[in-house]
């Protein structure tokens, strides 16, 4: 393997990663901001607030997004074994 390959195949589990983790990050990112404007709004002050509000989010972003996040994995999966084959010893 080259190094070339190498590099390629590390921008691609990259993005491969990054592609994954998306709908649970902007999942948390978007109530973390509701729940933020929300407190302001109250004048609550407790940190502890948003931790149930995301765990939730994440989790319901997760059931809905997990048939894809799947499919991104061995799709990426079956390109690495697929590649394996034709690298050079």
């Amino acid at each position: 393997m080259d190094e070339m390959t190498a590099v390629t195949v590390g921008a691609q589990a990259i993005k491969v990663a990054l592609l994954v983790g998306l709908p649970m990050l902007l999942a948390s990112m978007v109530v973390g901001i509701l729940v933020s404007v929300f407190q302001v709004a109250t004048s609550i002050q407790d940190v502890t607030i948003t931790f149930i509000p995301k765990i939730l989010a994440v989790f319901a972003a997760l059931v809905f997004s997990l048939h894809w996040m799947m499919r991104i994995l061995l799709e990426f999966t079956q390109q690495i074994f697929a590649s394996i084959s034709s690298l050079n010893p």
